[in-house]
């Protein structure tokens, strides 16, 4: 059976420890877009870590971590976050790596450095990880695949062909030093010999494994709301975050995905710039910002402080209907239990209307929260078990929460430990 866990909102939803806790009964586990710029945390026997590129069921021995073609390939991290696991005492993990997955080369990170600089007040706030960059290669079909490594006479060819294009960009655009397309080979062999142990035809190993009936687990980077289609565009990513290009990015058909875990968080998180309708400000934020996430709400690959805001019911239940959820994951729950009050933002109003739909980026950045308040429950819920345990006022927030947004929450995260959740059957 195939299972994906995808994010409901603008990413940082908890999407790591969804995935790191169905991972135990998964015999693989896919990433299948996105790149190195978001992290997922993941905290278990072995730690703390925040992965990047690798998928977060890597702490298991029994499963396979495939890094699919619709992946932006960063070979030197993806290495690196290898051997920084091994470090720590996690066992060596089972990798493999798409044949058909197009690299991050060295050239995208400073091409998405230098039009962050041009654009300057008007950024898109991006983590300079080249993803815009490589994505755009992709498209324009000037991207590097890793199955290119192995044919020496196309890539001497290809540098010299893509050196040309970028170098006319670095000098009247950029007015940045030019690409030696010697040094571009050299990048690549480095490169070759790093990935060449994890290199295999993955939708052929996943094909077969769907045939052998392995429980197959699509892991998602960032949320609906970051995506380049149906997300706030421009303020997006580059690559689609919905669960429905899961099937894309893996290869595999879509059939085969039975249940889609969309993760949504108790409270609003994002990174990066783009319009965020509940967001608050100042002693408000803050105090929710340092009590949040499992150590605070700041990225997991930047360290940029998360932008704060109550849970949205209009932008979450967008979020799980393009991602066709079956299930909800409902996280960082406990993190609410200071507070008396809990405002919910239950619509938007835009010109001087209320709605329940989310709308497109130009309505969007008009947009004023309609907030409903409901009791806190003022107690720590760490610990508990079962949901009929938690105190009255967090059930009614999560049936409300439920009811509003109109997909069943199933899963109810209220600790940042792997055992830390509650199971409910949805009303």
């Amino acid at each position: 059976m195939v299972r994906a866990v995808v994010g409901a909102n603008w990413g940082d939803e908890g999407k790591g420890k969804i995935t790191d806790m169905l991972g135990e009964k998964a015999d693989i586990i896919v990433r299948f877009q996105g790149g190195a710029n978001a992290g997922h945390t993941i905290i278990n026997n072995y730690g703390k870590f925040a992965l990047h590129t690798l998928p977060s069921g890597v702490f298991y021995g029994h499963t396979t971590s495939i890094i699919g073609n619709g992946v932006a390939l960063d070979v030197p991290v993806l290495c690196n976050e290898i051997q920084s696991i091994v470090d720590r005492g996690v066992p060596k993990p089972r990798i493999l790596v798409s044949d058909r997955a197009q690299m991050v080369m060295s050239y995208h990170k400073k091409f998405d450095a230098y039009e962050e600089e041009r654009l300057g007040g008007k950024s898109f706030g991006s983590t300079k990880s080249g993803i815009a960059p490589f994505y755009s290669d992709k498209y324009a079909k000037i991207g590097f695949q890793v199955s290119e490594l192995f044919d020496d006479e196309l890539l001497k060819e290809k540098v010299v062909r893509v050196a040309e294009q970028k170098n006319v960009l670095l000098e009247h655009l950029y007015h940045k030093p030019a690409i030696d397309p010697d040094e571009l080979y050299n990048e690549l062999q480095e490169y070759k010999e790093l990935i060449e142990p994890y290199v295999c035809d993955t939708s052929l190993y996943l094909y077969n494994a769907i045939k052998e009936g392995k429980e197959i687990l699509l892991e998602g980077q960032l949320g609906s709301l970051k995506d380049p289609d149906h997300g706030i565009y421009p303020m997006v990513t580059s690559s689609s975050t919905l669960a429905g290009y899961g099937a894309i990015g893996a290869g595999i058909p879509p059939y085969e995905i039975k249940q889609i875990v969309t993760v949504c968080k108790a409270y609003s998180s994002a990174v990066g710039a783009g319009a965020f309708v509940s967001e608050i400000f100042g002693d408000e934020a803050d105090e929710l910002r340092r009590r949040g996430g499992d150590g605070g709400e700041f990225g997991a690959t930047t360290g940029r402080p998360r932008r704060m805001g109550w849970f949205d019911c209009v932008a979450s239940k967008y979020g799980c209907r393009m991602q066709g959820a079956t299930d909800v994951a409902f996280t960082v729950l406990d993190v609410l239990g200071y507070l008396d009050e809990i405002p919910v933002c239950v619509g938007y109003e835009i010109n001087g209307e209320v709605t329940t739909d989310f709308p497109t980026t130009h309505l969007l950045e008009k947009a004023k929260p309609v907030f409903k308040t409901l009791p806190g429950w003022k107690s720590d819920i760490r610990g508990i078990k079962k949901y009929e345990d938690l105190p009255e006022n967090c059930r009614k927030y999560v049936e409300f929460i439920e009811e509003q947004i109109g997909y069943p929450i199933t899963m109810v995260s209220n600790g940042p430990g792997r055992e830390d959740i509650i199971y409910r059957q949805a009303k």
